[in-house]
């Protein structure tokens, strides 16, 4: 199938300077990765002259798998981690919640437990094979911008600089941002941080390496336990925000034989670190040609392992829309959805993160109980599971209010704005392959539809004849009324879907106006 071109956006303007990613983690590889499969010139630095050791992130989430498989990389993240399917929480010797992570609408109903040198592998590979690698030991030292493009000074290790121009710029380089400092912005929040030891161990445990798990104590805060491949295990443990240790094995494991209520012994250690971390995000993701994404943007504590995945959906929701910006093919307005989208996701994890800190780190004992008891009985409820599943996995996020999606008439419970879920098999690989917009269209009886005006690439049609008709690309097989039922389309319709996997416009099947309406916000 070729690639969907909206009317109006069949040709590509050439692009001149490449966009420039600073950062190579995990979120600057997916920015960089992303852009470089549309065809977009890229390059990405980092100020590191090696790649990272430390295992840092470890916990990809189900959303963030339904974006790795777009990549066509999720097969091999998978394969090299290990499947999360629960969360437990454990007090006083008892199992005060377990939310089984199965309970997710999506085609990876779990997490994976990674080590983040794994997943920026694996990803670095990928970008490799569109010929762009990482300039490493280069470090952001001067920036400027006008109406035009921006203007950066990148510093080598030698001492050397570069002085070079690009028409976008992508800051993806951590909570130390210099991205950040240099266009003038900061982090605004609590400045109060946590402190945590976390440590990267091999050890001896009779742990379900298949859960995460949360163990409240009535010390400093709570030990949270993530098995990972092997013996190997990640302990992260709030600490007095007064403590002054370096962080030893020693005091690891004492740590572990006082909060966790499974036997825990470490036998050697990959990585040890205490660390503080605050809750702060920047007023905008866009300032003017610089857009900022994961750390560089909202930092938080640890609870909840959704710091990484907030930061790669960033890059994901930003690639798409940075590549049609930059070639001509949709106006500079469109980059405002990005803060529009993203801001408010970044300000709902914050919350969460916070509401976690706080549940975990309470010190009266009857506080404590009262916790417990509270959450054993919540718990205990269906729907409760359901919004803590998807609120973890990152299943729930949904841009309903963005100013690029359009709603239509009789779309019933899927709304534009909203990720659209897997309808059988066939149906989902060719909407997980596709790179551009695609046209959904959804047949439940009668002729087949005269196509969109100026929308006829990459069109598929669910529910109609085996041989696919003029305008149309392919034709999926819909007897049962899988997607008609799924979608909540009884008398059929048609859906633009994101290159993102987003719903951006639903219509009724004799309605053309919200496709067209979308056509225009992406070129205003």
């Amino acid at each position: 199938m070729g690639p969907f071109r909206i009317l109006g956006t069949n040709v590509r303007t050439a692009v001149s300077d490449p966009i420039i990613v600073v950062g190579a983690g995990p979120v600057g590889l997916t920015a960089a990765l992303e852009l470089a499969r549309r065809g977009v010139p890229v390059r990405i630095v980092d100020r590191l002259a090696e790649p990272t050791t430390e295992s840092r992130a470890i916990i990809v989430h189900a959303r963030s798998l339904e974006m790795f498989e777009r990549l066509g990389l999720v097969d091999e993240l998978i394969q090299a981690g290990v499947r999360t399917t629960a969360m437990e929480m454990h007090s006083d010797g008892e199992v005060v919640a377990r939310i089984p992570l199965d309970l997710v609408d999506s085609p990876f109903p779990y997490s994976v437990t990674i080590a983040q040198t794994e997943t920026e592998r694996i990803l670095t590979k990928a970008l490799a094979e569109y010929g762009v690698t990482v300039e490493r030991g280069v470090t952001l030292t001067g920036l400027t911008q006008d109406e035009h493009g921006v203007r950066v000074v990148l510093e080598r290790a030698d001492g050397s600089h570069e002085t070079a121009g690009t028409g976008w710029l992508v800051g993806a380089d951590g909570g130390h941002s210099r991205t950040r400092q240099l266009v003038g912005s900061a982090l605004a929040g609590k400045f109060k941080g946590e402190k945590f030891l976390m440590g990267d161990v091999n050890a001896d445990h009779d742990l379900d390496p298949h859960s995460m798990y949360t163990f409240f104590s009535p010390h400093d805060g709570p030990l949270l336990v993530f098995p990972m491949q092997g013996d190997r295990l990640r302990l992260i443990a709030n600490i007095s925000a007064d403590e002054q240790r370096t962080a030893t094995q020693e005091w690891l494991q004492e740590v572990a034989d006082e909060r966790a209520e499974r036997p825990i012994r470490i036998r050697g250690s990959r990585w040890l670190t205490v660390f503080e971390v605050h809750h702060a995000q920047v007023p905008e993701y866009r300032i003017g040609r610089v857009l900022l994404a994961g750390d560089a943007a909202h930092v938080h504590s640890p609870a909840g392992g959704q710091g990484m995945n907030t930061g790669l959906q960033d890059a994901h929701n930003l690639a798409w829309k940075l590549s049609l910006v930059s070639t001509g093919q949709a106006g500079p307005a469109m980059l405002d959805s990005y803060h529009a989208e993203r801001h408010p996701v970044g300000a709902q994890v914050i919350r969460f993160a916070g509401t976690l800190t706080r549940v975990g780190t309470l010190a009266n004992p009857i506080a404590q109980k009262l916790r417990n008891k509270g959450m054993h009985l919540l718990t205990g409820l269906a729907p409760v599971r359901q919004a803590m599943a998807d609120h973890t996995e990152e299943t729930a996020v949904a841009y309903r209010k963005s100013p690029i999606v359009v709603q239509g008439r009789g779309s019933g419970e899927l709304h534009a704005g909203d990720f659209l879920p897997a309808a059988g098999p066939e149906l989902h690989a060719a909407l997980a392959e596709a790179h551009e917009h695609v046209l959904l269209t959804v047949i439940v009886k009668g002729p087949v539809p005269t196509p969109v005006d100026g929308m006829t690439a990459r069109q598929l049609l669910v529910g109609a004849a085996a041989t696919a008709p003029t305008g149309y690309d392919a034709v999926f097989q819909d007897p049962d009324g899988l997607a008609a039922a799924r979608y909540g389309l009884p008398n059929g319709g048609r859906i633009m879907v994101r290159p993102d996997g987003y719903v951006a416009a639903i219509a009724p099947l004799d309605e053309d106006t919200p496709l067209h309406r979308y056509q225009a916000l992406l070129q205003a």
